[in-house]
């Protein structure tokens, strides 16, 4: 392909993002005069370099960049660890290069002159990094396109926010940080109006830049808020979910406040991330509704029992850290039961609507899942009860807290063994990619072992 034939590169997702070769028409004009091309890592952060327009232009579009691929063997801390088969001292940390997806390019509405385009990761022989998370959620699509199924998801992802700002709560080993609301202010209206000003100019951006804003409501924990954003395709919605984060952070840091997405920020609510996902055909037919019948199809019923056939063997996918755990609660909306249910918020899986609006809510992921990994585990699972026609279990009517079955693992130890452990994980996504995650995970345990906490000195300084 000529490099110059920017009109046969991929047509943007919406009007409100841009093509390359409107791209390249700002840039020449000095409308923008910075790209940037970012990647997810394994802790949901885009990563990746700012690069003047001029060169972008120049040399990148053309040419691809590249960058080192210890990027995706770091800890939280962005520090170097030993024992991962992708990279390491030994191998010379070597590069991995950007394939430039040409479809996601948007401009960034709150700064100066600034698009971001989102990137694949291959190896410098062309190869995709099978790790990748971009890369894994891919793989997991096109195993649903081979059935002729496309899988839709939506994320509705909860926030604490505060009036500190992200400096000062550092400096306070974020200890008493001031909530921007100081009650429960779940489905207030006053409590929304009283953070509008960051909330409505977190909603106008998302929507400049090519999402499509539905809502914003408050939540139970204070300073909690959600903005909901319409579902779309799977690769699609991690990229909006993943660009989200990065500005609304980014947007809370410029008026000198702060936003977290921890899943258990302090003793109250935790922060969700409910997944809703469902298939429909590739021209778009319902595939988990029977219209004539007005039920539940079998591939839908094989898929919810394929979810939660691998649930706590991929838990670790859905809760990747050691704060994750602390939300899984009794009594807390988080759930601890796996099972599912009608319209039932006590359950891991929850099943809402009818006809096209049929779609299964995951509730177990946090805040700070990655949605890459979380979907490309929910998609696995649920195409794994397809393959094996996997039955469902019966619906839990009442209070799933209150039911004996099987639990939601409580610890990231115990979710890492289940993963490790995995036959089944290890035939949906590989040897390398079990090996890469559990890793991780050792890496995460190990950091926090040695640790020593605020709890551990308040609770023994001067009683042991």
């Amino acid at each position: 392909m000529n490099p110059l034939d920017l009109d046969q590169l991929p047509a943007p997702r919406n009007g409100r993002m841009l093509s390359a070769a409107q791209l390249a028409a700002d840039i020449t004009s000095g409308e923008i005069d910075s790209v940037i091309l970012a990647f997810t890592d394994m802790q949901g952060r885009l990563q990746g370099k700012v690069i003047h327009g001029r060169f972008f232009l120049d040399s990148v579009l053309a040419h691809g960049t590249e960058a080192c691929n210890y990027l995706l063997a770091v800890d939280t801390d962005m520090n170097t660890v030993d024992g991962y088969s992708l990279t390491s001292w030994e191998t010379g940390y070597g590069d991995m290069e950007f394939i430039l997806d040409h479809s996601t390019i948007r401009r960034v509405p709150y700064m100066d002159r600034t698009a971001i385009m989102q990137v694949d990761l291959a190896t410098t022989d062309g190869r995709p990094v099978p790790v990748s998370p971009r890369s894994l959620l891919k793989a997991q699509q096109d195993k649903a396109a081979a059935r002729g199924l496309t899988a839709l998801a939506g994320t509705e992802l909860e926030f604490v926010m505060y009036e500190d700002s992200y400096e000062e709560a550092s400096q306070r080993h974020y200890l008493d940080l001031t909530p921007a609301n100081r009650y429960n202010v779940d489905y207030s209206i006053l409590g929304s109006l009283r953070v509008e000003p960051l909330l409505r100019d977190i909603r106008n951006a998302m929507y400049q830049a090519g999402m499509t804003v539905e809502s914003a409501k408050g939540e139970c924990n204070l300073g909690q808020h959600e903005i909901a954003f319409k579902y779309d395709d799977v690769i699609t919605t991690a990229d909006n979910h993943t660009f989200y984060k990065l500005s609304a952070k980014h947007m809370a840091s410029q008026r000198g406040q702060s936003i977290t997405f921890m899943a258990k920020p302090n003793a109250r609510e935790g922060s969700s991330c409910h997944i809703h996902m469902s298939l429909r055909g590739l021209d778009g037919e319902l595939a988990f509704w029977d219209a004539e019948h007005g039920r539940r199809t079998r591939l839908y019923d094989h898929f919810i029992a394929g979810v939660l056939a691998t649930m706590r063997e991929m838990t670790l996918f859905y809760a990747p850290n050691i704060n994750s755990y602390k939300r899984f609660a009794k009594g807390s909306f988080a759930p601890t039961t796996i099972g599912w249910g009608l319209d039932n918020r006590t359950c891991a899986v929850r099943l809402v609507g009818e006809g096209p609006s049929a779609r299964m809510e995951n509730r177990v992921p946090g805040a700070d899942a990655n949605p890459y990994l979380a979907m490309a585990a929910m998609l696995a699972g649920g195409l794994h009860g397809v393959e094996q026609e996997l039955e469902l279990s019966e619906a839990i009517a009442g209070n799933a807290y209150d039911v004996d079955a099987d639990q939601v693992p409580s610890t990231m130890a115990e979710a890492r063994d289940l993963f490790a452990g995995s036959e089944t994980v290890r035939e949906l996504f590989g040897e390398e990619v079990v090996a890469h995650y559990t890793h991780y995970a050792d890496v995460e345990l190990e950091q926090f072992h040695a640790a020593v906490t605020d709890w551990e000195v308040t609770r023994g300084f001067e009683r042991h």
